[in-house]
Parts: C-alpha cells; structure tokens; sequence
C-alpha cells in the first residue's frame, strides 16, 4: 500500500519499540555497544558510525525527499562539506550567483585553498549556465539553491539536469522542503537540507542532511559522515524527527501567511520591490508553479532608503523577531547584508543585488492578521 506525504512524515521511521510497545522510539543516547566477541555485534559498534535514532531519521528523511538513501550530519554546512569531499583538487565547481552566506564562505575561505575552482552565475537563466559549461568534462559538479537565499530566485531544474553532462547536480532544497519539492524527481543527484531549519521547525537544534538514489554515493558520503565525524547528537535527530511529523501542517500554514505577507508588502509604498516565487509578478513564477507544490514561507523586500531605513523598521519590529535563520514556527527578521551574507565581500555583495534595503523576512505560523498589522506599524514608523 503506497501512502501520502502527512502519514509517511508521521510514521516512517516511528514503528513502536519492540521490546516495551513505546508509540515513541527511545532516544540511544549511547556512545558504543557491547560486542558478544571481537567484531561480533548487532549492527552498531561506535555512535559516529552509526546509532539506531540516526538510522531511523535517515530513512524518514529519505522516504520524504522519495530517496533511496540519507546521510546525516551536524550542521547544513557540514553536510555542504561533505558533498565537497567527493571532489578532489583542481576540479571546478559551479554554483547559483545568489547562495547563502555560509556556502560562499565555505567555498572561498576554506575549500579554494584545496584547489577547488568556484565560478559563479545566475542559474535562473538557462542560456547563462549553458554558456558556463565549458566543456562537457569540465565542470564536476552544479550547486544550485531554488529559491535562493536571499533574493529568492528560482531555476528550472529539470532544464539544467538537461545541461549537466556527467557533473554532479546538488540542490539545496532548505527553503522549499521536500513537502514543496523533490529535486530527484527532477534530475538532481544529490539534495541537501539544513535540517535546523523547516525539518526540524522549532528553532531548537542544528542539523544537515544529504538524500540520494545512487549508491555509490551514499557509500562515499557514508565514509566521509564516519571519517570526519560532523555527526548529529541522537537527541537532535530525534528532534528532527520529532519536526518533520508536523512537515506538512506547518508548510501549509507557512505558504498561506507568506503569501498574504507578500501581497501587503507588494501594495505598500514604503516598499520598493517584493521577491517571492508566489507573486505572478516574480520572473520565476511560472518555473515555480511547475516544480513546486506551492511557493514556501520565505520573503525578501527592498525597502525604499538605505541602511538607515532598513534598521529602523527591523528595530520596530514585534511579532517578527530580529535574528538569523528560518523555517521555526515563529516569524523572523533577517537583514542579510549585515547578518547572513556579511562573510561576503561588499563588492560580491553588490554584485550580487544583496542591497542594504534588502530585509528578508521568514514567515511563521502566527495569525496572518497579526503580521500584516506588525509589518504596517513597523514600515509606517520609518
């Protein structure tokens, strides 16, 4: 019997314990396991290489995403790091111009050194990646974000898994959730989440995740989740598993307020131009209508000013809070030039449309009513 995404989230991976009846899995917060003879054991030997609450969240995360495999890590950033290990020195990697703060990061401070190539371009358009695709040899692996963080910009999948050649295509998937989009489907290889965010949806934890359907794959990731240890706790994982329960609710709830969000935010003058896929005004609209099942909780507005304006509304704030991350149940507020993005330099930073206007907003499960009404109070004070 084949079942929908709400009672797969509920239920794989959450079979009562067999030994006491327990609706709930007990959490093994244990290092390592006792072994009846040297190398004799029950499939676990050390906690870094595996844990039954880890195994269990993997193939949760795996059915959500329709994955054959998942690998779990410590971090989005470490699970970001790991997909980076499979390359080796000299190979070229080209990535999204509009990516989180962190990945740039990771990519420029810590893994050019090793003589990984980076280049960067609007994945958006088609022709540009195209253009990027030297030679079929050339590029390694494709690092695409849809929607994009923070601009919210958003790539046909399927058209560049058309383009890829043997590269690698790796999306981040962390804005949409596997509730709103299942790369694989669309010709992905790889797909990685920083399950702290919509995962886990409580702003209670720190956790990354990599599904995919090729084994050799896994097995390499699987290595390198044993060998450099950027494991997550069993308790995280079972916080994680705990969120995903409530996926499906949640995103629902995310969608219908960010949209009511954005279209306040596209009508108000104080506001100089509103990114979020929903809108029929956004670029990606159609693009999104086709691989999405609806447009997420995320939304980023310019505000008309500069910095000055853009401090003062975020300081007038009161249902959304000031901080960074997203995806939790409550709303937050993120101004990505000086809190997300600020690793990057402010030339990139330009380049790449990353205003000091730019505020980025992460809606929550509030009453829709209460964050209109806060937004208005806060843009009406500036």
């Amino acid at each position: 019997m084949s079942f929908r995404f709400e009672t797969r989230a509920i239920h794989t991976g959450s079979e009562p314990d067999p030994q006491t009846g327990a609706v709930i899995p007990p959490i093994y917060a244990t290092s390592t396991y006792a072994q009846e003879a040297p190398g004799v054991h029950k499939g676990y030997d050390y906690s870094r290489a595996d844990n039954p609450t880890r195994q269990r969240l993997e193939r949760a995360l795996a059915d959500l995403e329709n994955a054959q495999y998942c690998v779990t890590f410590a971090s989005g950033v470490a699970a970001t790091a790991a997909i980076l290990t499979l390359l080796e020195p000299g190979d070229r990697v080209l990535s999204g111009d509009d990516t989180y703060g962190g990945t740039y990061r990771l990519f420029e401070q810590v893994y050019r050194k090793y003589g990984l190539e980076f280049c960067y371009v609007d994945t958006s358009d088609l022709e540009a990646v195209r253009s990027h695709l030297r030679d079929p040899t050339d590029t390694k692996l494709l690092w695409i974000e849809t929607p994009t963080n923070p601009r919210m910009k958003i790539t046909d999948l399927r058209g560049i898994a058309e383009l890829k050649g043997d590269a690698l295509l790796a999306v981040d998937n962390t804005f949409a959730s596997p509730y709103l989009q299942r790369p694989l489907e669309l010709g992905a290889d790889l797909v990685l989440h920083s399950s702290t965010k919509y995962l886990g949806g409580h702003s209670d934890l720190i956790g990354g995740a990599v599904m995919t359907n090729d084994p050799e794959l896994h097995e390499r990731l699987k290595f390198i989740q044993k060998s450099v240890g950027a494991v997550p706790s069993p308790f995280d994982c079972f916080l994680v598993h705990r969120g995903i329960k409530t996926l499906a609710v949640r995103m629902r709830t995310h969608c219908a307020n960010a949209r009511r969000v954005a279209q306040f935010l596209e009508e108000h003058p104080a506001v100089e131009r509103v990114y979020y896929p929903g809108l029929e005004t956004h670029p990606g609209h159609e693009v999104a209508k086709r691989q999405m099942d609806d447009f997420g909780g995320m939304v980023s507005f310019e505000i008309r000013g500069g910095l000055p304006e853009a401090t003062a509304f975020l300081q007038k704030l009161r249902v959304f809070t000031l901080a960074e991350s997203l995806g939790g149940v409550e709303s937050l507020a993120n101004h990505p030039a000086t809190m997300t993005h600020a690793s990057i330099p402010p030339e990139e930073r330009a380049r790449r449309g990353i205003r000091d206007s730019l505020i980025r907003l992460s809606v929550g499960l509030e009453h829709p009513d209460d964050l209109v009404e806060d937004l208005e109070q806060a843009l009406e004070a500036v």
